[in-house]
C-alpha cells in the first residue's frame, strides 16, 4: 500500500508515518511544506527507510500536487496539513483560510483529477482521508451531551471554521463527484512531537524552567484528551474498514478540566524528577486574561467508531501523560 500524507513533519503527521513504517507492505510519500511547525527531527528514525521519502511541497500547490502524485501513483492521500494553533488564528486568520480552506480545496481537485485517471482495480480501492477536529462542532454547556457525528456544526475561531469549511468540501466533493473519502474528528491529542506552542509541551517546558505557566481565565475549561498512538490506530483503523463518505469521531475517553491537566503533569514532574512536590510546580500557575472566543467544553462520543470498527483508546491519561512527560523530559526540555 502507497500512502501519501501531507503535513507528515508535523505532530500528528510524524507520529503516524511512524506508526505505518512499522507494518510490512507500507510505503509513504510525506510531503510537507516546511513551515515553522514542521520538525525533521519527528522522522529522523525513519528518513533512511527504503520505504519512506520525502517531498517537500504546499498543498496550495496544484501543480506540484499533480507532478507527485503521477509519479508515486498513492492508494490512499491522508490530508493532516493544517494550520491548528488557535492563537495564531486569531491574531493572523489568512494563512489558515489559506491553507485549511483553499489547500483543501486544491488538494482535492488534484486528487479527484488523479482518481479519475487510473485503473479501474487501483481506482475501487482509493481513499481520501481528511483529518479534522471536534473544534467544528463549537462549545458545550456543562450539561450538553456529548458531540457526534450529527452534531451541527457551530465553530468558534478563525482556526475551527476554516477546518469546518474544509470539512464541508471534502463532504461535497464526495457527494458532487464521487470522489471516495473519509473523515475523522478528533479531540485533543497529546504526547510525544507536538510543537513547543501547545498546551501540554508549554506547561512542561515551564515547570522544568521553574517559569510561571499561563492559565486562560479560571483554567476550569474541558477538553477530551487523546494520546496520538491511539489516534493513530484509529486513523488506521477507518482507512482500512470505514465506509466510503462515512465520517468518524475519535476521543480518548479523558474529559479533564485545564487545570486537572496540570495537575496530572505536575504529579508526573514529581515521579520523574524527584526534588519538588507537585505543589511547587502548581504554585507557578498564573492566570492571565481569557482568549477571545475561548470554548467552554469539549466531549466526543466516539461510540460510531467502537461499534463499527472495534476501536477504542488504550492509553489511559495517567499512564499516557506520564510518558509524555518522561519522553519530553529525555528529548527536549531537559536542563
Amino acid at each position: 500500500m502507497k500512502i501519501i500524507v501531507t503535513g507528515g513533519l508535523g505532530f500528528i503527521g510524524s507520529n503516524f508515518i511512524l506508526s505505518c513504517l512499522q507494518k510490512n507492505n507500507i510505503e509513504i510519500l510525506n510531503y510537507d511544506a516546511v513551515t515553522y511547525a514542521s520538525d525533521f527531527t519527528n522522522v529522523s528514525s525513519v528518513s533512511n527507510n527504503k520505504r519512506y521519502q520525502f517531498v517537500e511541497g504546499n498543498i496550495c500547490d496544484s501543480a506540484k500536487l499533480s507532478s507527485v502524485m503521477s509519479a508515486f501513483k498513492p492508494d490512499a492521500i491522508i490530508n493532516f496539513a493544517a494550520e491548528s494553533h488557535v492563537d495564531n488564528s486569531i491574531t493572523g486568520p489568512s494563512a489558515f483560510i489559506q491553507t485549511n480552506v483553499v489547500g483543501t480545496q486544491v488538494l482535492l481537485a488534484e486528487s479527484l483529477t488523479y482518481w479519475k485517471n487510473i485503473k479501474s482495480t487501483k481506482m475501487k480501492n482509493f481513499r481520501f482521508f481528511h483529518i479534522s477536529t471536534d473544534e467544528v462542532y463549537g462549545s458545550l454547556e456543562p450539561e450538553d451531551p456529548a458531540f457526534t457525528e450529527l452534531t451541527r456544526y457551530d465553530p468558534s475561531s478563525p482556526y475551527s471554521a476554516s477546518k469546518a469549511a474544509s470539512d464541508h468540501l471534502v463532504n461535497a466533493y464526495h457527494r458532487t463527484f464521487g470522489l471516495p473519502v473519509l473523515l475523522s474528528n478528533c479531540s485533543n491529542n497529546y504526547g510525544p512531537r507536538q510543537h513547543d506552542e501547545k498546551f501540554i509541551p508549554t506547561v512542561i517546558n515551564r515547570m522544568v524552567h521553574r517559569q510561571k505557566i499561563p492559565v486562560y481565565g479560571n483554567g476550569l475549561q474541558v477538553r477530551d484528551w487523546l494520546h496520538v498512538s491511539d489516534h493513530c490506530d484509529a486513523i488506521w483503523a477507518i482507512l482500512k474498514n470505514g465506509e466510503v463518505g462515512e465520517m468518524f469521531n475519535i476521543g480518548g475517553n479523558a474529559a479533564l478540566k485545564n487545570l486537572d491537566v496540570i495537575e496530572h503533569i505536575a504529579y508526573s514532574m514529581q515521579q520523574l524528577k524527584g526534588g519538588c512536590q507537585s505543589s511547587d510546580y502548581l504554585d507557578l500557575i498564573e492566570h492571565v486574561d481569557d482568549r477571545l472566543g475561548h470554548d467552554k467544553r469539549y466531549a466526543i462520543n466516539s461510540e460510531k467508531l467502537q461499534n463499527h470498527l472495534k476501536w477504542s483508546p488504550i492509553k489511559s491519561f495517567s499512564s499516557g501523560i506520564l510518558s509524555t512527560v518522561e519522553w519530553y523530559l529525555k528529548f527536549k526540555y531537559s536542563v
